[in-house]
């Protein structure tokens, strides 16, 4: 969320994200169980599933619960075949979108998210039209007047690829996707524990909304992130509040 309002931004999601937590908590189900499907069950030996776990624990859910979706991924109980599947687009005045689904039926999905496109003012593209505008990276950000040298420091020195400051005076450190969580941990560590954090795909050219068409494109995300398959919707579009 890097820009001038990094900071408003984030506390807005977060805020839209806690009134819908019931719903985020069976989608890192799902995520856990689809990657100790494709790498395995080990977290040492599978950075994806170490991350899905970490971000499960994050929001509160049980041991138990993690555990039997890591067994039912690695195929020691059954349950629903789930695919991965991505769809992009274009919001409100081109600003792009992508959306990442988990799937037993992509005839189902397709339809939805294509419905939710064309019903709220934006239009699904091709494969590959918009994803080279994002990078998939793992950040961390720190609220306005953190230490930026000390932090640099820590974090350059567990493994980040950048550190960079916004207008706002907040600061955030972009890590690999598969390194976030250790640098996290290094983080917090050496005395930085961070506002928010999360592997994501990052935009590398925001776009500012505001008014009327920042109601409308949030609208067409809310739409988007309403979905059952829908597991994330990333854009470039950056709403003023």
């Amino acid at each position: 969320m890097a820009g001038h309002s990094a900071w408003a931004n984030i506390q807005h999601r977060k805020g839209r994200q806690d009134a819908k937590k019931g719903k985020i908590a069976t989608r890192l189900i799902r995520e856990i169980t689809v990657a100790a499907k494709m790498g395995g069950s080990s977290l040492e030996g599978n950075p994806r599933l170490r991350l899905a776990v970490d971000k499960g624990y994050g929001a509160n859910i049980t041991k138990d619960t993690i555990e039997r979706a890591i067994k039912r991924g690695a195929g020691e109980t059954g349950g629903a075949d789930y695919q991965e599947v991505r769809y992009e687009g274009y919001g409100i005045n081109g600003a792009a979108v992508m959306v990442d689904c988990l799937t037993d039926n992509h005839t189902r999905t397709v339809a939805e998210v294509r419905h939710a496109f064309s019903k709220n003012g934006g239009n699904m593209g091709t494969d590959g039209s918009v994803a080279f505008l994002f990078k998939h990276c793992g950040t961390l950000l720190f609220a306005p007047g953190t230490n930026e040298d000390a932090l640099m420091e820590a974090a350059l020195d567990a493994g980040a690829q950048d550190v960079t400051t916004n207008e706002d005076g907040s600061i955030e450190v972009i890590t690999g996707p598969y390194d976030f969580v250790a640098v996290k941990e290094s983080l917090i560590k050496a005395g930085f524990p961070s506002e928010h954090g999360e592997v994501t795909m990052k935009a590398q050219n925001e776009v500012a909304f505001s008014g009327e068409d920042a109601v409308k494109m949030q609208k067409l995300l809310d739409a988007l992130e309403a979905l059952d398959d829908v597991q994330d919707v990333f854009t470039s579009a950056t709403m003023d509040q």
